[in-house]
């Protein structure tokens, strides 16, 4: 569909804004509401998505008409300009991703589903296409990486540091929840008043699905302990679970200063702990103290069982040590 141009001297060149939201192509519109509509996909991964395709579309054209970036016009992005494109186009943006944003294998990963998602819709859901350019895009490989935890000493550490916060009651019950429930930060944010109903949390998950967690004595206590002192909501719409000083709901950010806070407050601080390294934690502790592995999966709300299998790597380290302690591995010839 391009033409061949010097991708040295046309990435140099690059100077780009990666969208406009007000000058969104139809089509992308569309695909856009039909994956929260339908799908279920959150608004987050909805922008991703979304950043994603402009990005994509904006490097295509700006290689076509060979201009900046940042002077694209994506009025012309219809059914059929998008009909031009070719695997060798994506192969050519995802090189782009790669030298010039320097973006690593996982977030190249992502560029390449939103790319098959899409072209997926236009073919099988809009009948639009008779050929799917990306349906052989293969997505780069990503390494296995054992996910990062706390030990048990580690995390009592943290859990006392939540007592020199200025909310610590408050704060300390967000704690206590994240260790022993293993929830996402954005669904701690979303836990209303209403999500607890005696001895169970109703937590919407991933895609809008909502799952059942037990509150055992440590979260029933933290939250009975808090609600006494709880700001009162200053917003519209449901009540959430925990608010802010100002009487509003946290966001992500708001809750990933606040571990921050407590971790450097920490006498064993960790270096980048995050709300996600905190889940991370719950999981490994509740595998090491004999979670099986569709339990744990019910409790961290994945789709895919194969996600929760990063943590048999604990296992895979134990029987490591016990084959290391054999007494015939003394035994060389």
């Amino acid at each position: 569909m391009f033409p061949n141009i010097n991708l040295g001297t046309f990435y140099v060149n690059i100077l780009f804004e990666v969208y406009n939201m007000n000058k969104k192509p139809k089509l992308l519109r569309d695909f856009l509401i039909y994956l929260t509509t339908i799908t279920g996909k959150s608004d987050r991964t909805r922008k991703e998505y979304e950043y994603d395709l402009v990005l994509f579309f904006r490097f295509l054209i700006a290689a076509q008409e060979e201009i900046e970036m940042n002077k694209v016009n994506l009025s012309i992005v219809t059914i059929e300009w998008i009909k031009e494109i070719t695997l060798e186009d994506i192969y050519m943006f995802m090189e782009y991703c790669d030298k010039v944003r320097g973006n690593k294998a996982a977030a190249r990963s992502r560029k390449a589903a939103s790319i098959r998602a899409f072209f997926k819709y236009l073919k099988n859901k809009r009948n639009l296409l008779t050929y799917d350019p990306a349906e052989q895009l293969e997505k780069p490989k990503i390494g296995k990486r054992s996910p990062v935890y706390l030990t048990i000493d580690e995390a009592k550490h943290f859990v006392s540091a939540t007592k020199q916060q200025h909310y610590s009651v408050r704060d300390y019950a967000i704690v206590v929840l994240f260790l022993n429930l293993g929830i996402r930060v954005s669904e701690l944010c979303a836990l209303n008043l209403s999500s607890i109903k005696e001895r169970y949390l109703y937590v919407v998950g991933k895609g809008n699905k909502e799952r059942v967690l037990y509150l055992n004595d440590a979260c029933l206590e933290s939250i009975k302990q808090y609600l006494r002192c709880r700001k009162a909501y200053k917003g519209e719409g449901d009540e959430p679970l925990f608010t802010s000083q100002k009487g509003t709901r946290f966001t992500r950010q708001s809750i990933a200063r606040i571990i921050k806070a407590i971790n450097n407050n920490s006498t064993n601080e960790k270096k980048l702990l995050t709300p996600h390294k905190l889940r991370h934690t719950s999981a490994t502790m509740m595998y090491k103290s004999g979670a099986d592995i569709r339990s744990l999966q019910h409790i961290l709300g994945h789709t895919n069982i194969s996600t929760t299998q990063i943590y048999t790597h604990i296992e895979d380290e134990q029987v490591q040590e016990v084959l290391t302690k054999n007494p015939f591995n003394n035994i060389i010839m």
